[in-house]
């Protein structure tokens, strides 16, 4: 039996393929073959179903600590560009959207000295006395490493403090590429990755889940991907903690790794479906539509994608700054059931933690 053979019959019977065996088939297999075994390994987790939330972001500030080269969203304090809300200005955003049936707000910003954990709590917690029943999904590792360590706390009191102000689930950026060579030169001041693992893995002991991510196409190769896959593997083995893992293609506007361009649509399919094959434990793979526009999504549904994040209602200013299609990004339900059903898969509401919801009525937003 020839090696492929091999791997694609152990993918077949739900076996474990090793990071040698991962770097053949992303460097040899044919992209129709990587599209099948990736809807299979798709279809026993989640059958026919494709997920999605009604969903908001609430982006604080762009003023930032720290100077990541890939990042096209960080201004300097002053800079033309910059903001930082208001507590009572975010309050308002949040009462402008009540009633527009979102379950979910998405809370991340730049790394702020102007604030401490005390100040997020207390915007966690009025955020929720306007809202008691959406979940908050709020700030990256990096954030909550920053807060939580210039606090003098540990991260298990860090943790606690958000958990008690109404702060239910991490999303899974700043992991970048976990290999330290790459982090040097792309983002030397963002911390190690081994302080991204220890956050999510303390979170995930106290029942906070998260998602995990990885930024794709810029200086890393196929090896440092697969490394990064491998240790969001072993941290999932660990914890169980992983709700889903988003693979998020480096966008080159405006940044300082401009020169390097953007990798291809066909290697983001590549991306897709061996992230679905080598994370076997992690139940979700998202295809973020923000980032990789609407008709690549649907591809995307193709290799392995099982949710496509959700209705985001013009609230994001991350990737529409590194110059994403969408410059004001929003979808419908009508849409996002339109893309599944020209996959050949079903669009599901889910709620944060991937509980599905029936509405009695659905009304496009």
């Amino acid at each position: 039996m020839d090696q492929m053979t091999d791997i694609v019959s152990k993918l077949r019977k739900s076996e474990r393929i090793a990071a040698s065996e991962a770097l053949y088939l992303w460097q040899n297999a044919p992209l129709w073959q990587l599209s099948q075994l990736a809807v299979e390994a798709k279809r026993r987790v989640s059958g026919e179903k494709v997920y999605y939330n009604r969903n908001y972001h609430l982006e604080p500030t762009n003023v930032c600590l720290f100077e990541c080269k890939f990042c096209s969203y960080r201004r300097k304090e002053g800079e033309l560009g910059a903001w930082r809300y208001t507590l009572e200005q975010v309050l308002d955003i949040v009462r402008s959207r009540k009633g527009s049936g979102a379950t979910e707000i998405h809370i991340v910003g730049g790394v702020d000295v102007e604030h401490d954990i005390y100040y997020y709590a207390d915007m966690i917690r009025r955020i929720k006395q306007i809202e008691p029943n959406i979940a908050v999904k709020a700030f990256t590792a990096v954030e909550l490493n920053y807060m939580i360590h210039h606090a003098g706390l540990t991260l298990e009191q860090g943790l606690t403090l958000l958990k008690q102000a109404g702060m239910e689930s991490i999303p899974g950026g700043g992991a970048e590429i976990f290999a330290h060579e790459i982090r040097n030169v792309i983002c030397p001041q963002k911390g190690r990755a081994e302080e991204w693992i220890a956050l999510h893995r303390t979170a995930h002991g106290m029942g906070i889940d998260s998602n995990a991510t990885m930024l794709y196409g810029h200086i890393e190769t196929i090896e440092h991907r697969i490394d990064h896959l491998m240790r969001i593997r072993e941290l999932q083995d660990e914890t169980g903690g992983i709700n889903a893992f988003i693979p998020l293609k480096y966008r080159s506007a405006h940044n300082e790794l401009s020169y390097l361009g953007e990798t291809s649509v066909l290697d983001d399919l590549r991306t897709l479906a061996m992230s679905r094959l080598v994370l076997d434990n992690v139940p979700h793979i998202k295809a973020y539509w923000v980032m990789y526009g609407k008709s690549t999504t649907e591809l995307a549904l193709a290799f392995g994608a099982d949710d496509i994040d959700g209705t985001i209602e013009d609230s994001t200013k991350i990737y529409s700054m590194a110059g994403a299609e969408d410059s004001h990004p929003t979808m419908s339900v009508g849409d996002i059931e339109t893309i599944c059903r020209n996959a050949g898969f079903v669009a599901v509401e889910r709620d944060t933690h991937y509980n599905e919801i029936v509405r009695d009525e659905k009304t496009d937003k």
